[in-house]
This record gives C-alpha cells, sequence and structure tokens, in this order.
C-alpha cells in the first residue's frame, strides 16, 4: 500500500483567507506582512485581491511544525485593531486581524455544518494561519466579533495559547455605536441575531422583546452578553486568559503590554516595548494617522453629548437587565489591577 501524500505547508506570505466547504478547501491569496500590516482588517474589501485564490484541500494542506498562537477577543470599539498592529513584530510575532476564514466557518455552522465537522475544520484553520513568517514568531489572532460564539472552542483547542479579552465600557460603546449613524445601528442587530443562533443571550429577553426595543437598548444586550460570556471564559481559564478595559490600556499602554506580553507568551525587552508604544499607539489604528493630543478625548465628549439623552436611558436600562441576569460589569482576572 502506497504511503500517504504528505501534506504541503504553503509560504508564509500565503493568507488561507477564505474557507468552502462545499469542496472542503480553504482559499489562499498571496498577501504580504506589510500588506496585513496596513490594512485594519484582512477582509476582501482591504486586501483588494488582484489574482484569483488558489484553492487548496483541506487534507492537502496543514501548519509549521511547532508554530504557537495566542488570542485577542473583543467587544468591538475598544481599539482590538491598535492591540492587534502592537503584536506585528518581525522575529517576536505577527497578527492576523479579523481572518474571513474564522468568519466562514461561523457562517457554516450557523447554516447547520455538522458539529464535529465544524471543529476539524477549526482546528485545521488554525494550523495553517499559525504558520509565522520568521522562525519563532508566535501568532496572535484577533477574530471578529461573530467568532465569540467559537472563542471556548478555540481556547481549549490550542493549550499554548494566552488570552486577552478586551472591552470598552459599556457607555462608551454605546457612543461609539450612536456615533455610526444607520450603519452601526444596523450591524449591533445582525450581532445580536448571530449571538441568539450561538445561544449566547441569556439575560432574560425574548426574540419578541428586540422588536420593542430601541437600536442602543439592542446594542447594550449585545454587549451584555458578550460580557457575560467573557466573564465565563475567564473563570474557565484563570491561568491562560486576562481581561482588560479599553480606557486602562490606553491609560498605560507601557504597562498594559510589559503584561500581556507574558500572558500571550511574547519574548520581549522594555525598549521594544517602548518602541512599539511610540510607533502603533501614537497613530490611528484603522487609517494609521497621526493622534493629536487629547483628539480622541474630545471625539468621546462630542459624540456623548450628542446622543446624551438617549445614551443615559439605555445605560440605565442596561444596568437593570445586567442586574436581573447577574452581569457584573466588572470582569474577572483583569490584566492590570
Amino acid at each position: 500500500m502506497a504511503p500517504p501524500p504528505q501534506r504541503q505547508i504553503p509560504a508564509p506570505n500565503w493568507l488561507a483567507h477564505r474557507y468552502d466547504p462545499g469542496h472542503d478547501a480553504f482559499q489562499f491569496h498571496q498577501v504580504s506582512r506589510d500588506k496585513r500590516r496596513q490594512v485594519a482588517f484582512l477582509t476582501d474589501e482591504l486586501l483588494a485581491p488582484l489574482d484569483p485564490p488558489v484553492a487548496l484541500r483541506r487534507q492537502d494542506v496543514t501548519g509549521a511544525p511547532g508554530a504557537k498562537l495566542s488570542f485577542v477577543f473583543h467587544s468591538a470599539y475598544c481599539c482590538s485593531t491598535l492591540i492587534a498592529n502592537a503584536y506585528d513584530r518581525p522575529g517576536r510575532a505577527f497578527s492576523l486581524k479579523e481572518p474571513v476564514v474564522l468568519n466562514d466557518i461561523v457562517g457554516w455552522r450557523h447554516r447547520g455544518g455538522p458539529a464535529a465537522q465544524v471543529s476539524a475544520v477549526l482546528g485545521d484553520a488554525m494550523e495553517v494561519s499559525a504558520r509565522p513568517f520568521e522562525a519563532g514568531e508566535r501568532g496572535v489572532i484577533k477574530p471578529s466579533n461573530v467568532v465569540n460564539g467559537l472563542a471556548t472552542a478555540l481556547i481549549a483547542a490550542r493549550p499554548e495559547a494566552g488570552v486577552l479579552l478586551l472591552h470598552a465600557p459599556l457607555a462608551d460603546y454605546l457612543a461609539s455605536i450612536a456615533d455610526k449613524g444607520l450603519w452601526g445601528r444596523l450591524w449591533v442587530r445582525d450581532l445580536l441575531a448571530k449571538q441568539w443562533v450561538d445561544g449566547l443571550v441569556e439575560l432574560g429577553v425574548s426574540q419578541q422583546d428586540v422588536f420593542l426595543q430601541s437600536d442602543l437598548q439592542v446594542a447594550a444586550l449585545g454587549w451584555l452578553a458578550q460580557h457575560a460570556l467573557f466573564a465565563k471564559i475567564a473563570r474557565q481559564w484563570p491561568q491562560r486568559v486576562r481581561t482588560l478595559n479599553s480606557e486602562v490600556l490606553l491609560a498605560d499602554p507601557l504597562a498594559a503590554l510589559e503584561q500581556l506580553d507574558m500572558v500571550l507568551g511574547i519574548d520581549s525587552s522594555a525598549p521594544e516595548r517602548d518602541e512599539v508604544v511610540r510607533a502603533v499607539f501614537s497613530r490611528d489604528a484603522k487609517t494609521g494617522t497621526q493622534f493629536e493630543a487629547g483628539a480622541r478625548a474630545s471625539r468621546q465628549e462630542a459624540r456623548a453629548a450628542v446622543h446624551a439623552e438617549e445614551l443615559k436611558m439605555v445605560m440605565a436600562w442596561a444596568e437593570r437587565v445586567a442586574d436581573s441576569a447577574g452581569v457584573a460589569m466588572a470582569l474577572p482576572n483583569a490584566l492590570i489591577d
């Protein structure tokens, strides 16, 4: 009997971009490290690939031996892209910002993909995504919000992974959604619908109730559902998981990175972290433009003032929902006390 064919390891610049369940294949695009650094997310729109993808059967590809991963799960609008940018450190770490291959697996699961197959594909997707650009680099994956329903499966499948659970304060999150206009209000409804499919909404409300609630109430429910999930994860893996408020991060990024490097398994020095803060935390994570001193705080105050009445009412309502459902606003296992 002939031995099975050896599975190939694609070169690091070939990004495992999509998963096609119909053919059980990953679709790869050539995406350089510089391009991955430049874009806010690894989406079709921002990558704008010029060449058609190369499709390889899942059974024919694998990852690099010994490659390691860590994860940054987040609640959106909480500086998660900033954190991902901070872990593009040649020789130390590389980051993947919301890889669409994970979204594809979530969509397949929601359409009825068998649990055992979804688990197998998820594991293989992590293997091919862990390929480093340089030897010794650890991958830091920041999935999109819709992947949070698979967070426990991802953490369980990668015992070497350190995990950060990052969130914005609820008031800031709601103000960000309001500031996005119709797009933001539609997005939170789509997110809550997906969270419902994942069984994450255990807040004493029904799907019928959502029809009677405002957009910002729906946004608050989604935030609370994620917060409850994050608390559960932090309690389940107390040695590997840390939680972080985005305002705490921005108040002292050097202290946060010192602790986070240890959690995520990144070997680094104080001068290296200082350089990361100077290079990354002085720029807008999405656009790359230079921050002006005080600009972020001024923007937060301005949008909160515009929506002050609605935000006050929804915050009071959300706090009652959280209290009734037993969802604490402060997460355990804080990265920084």
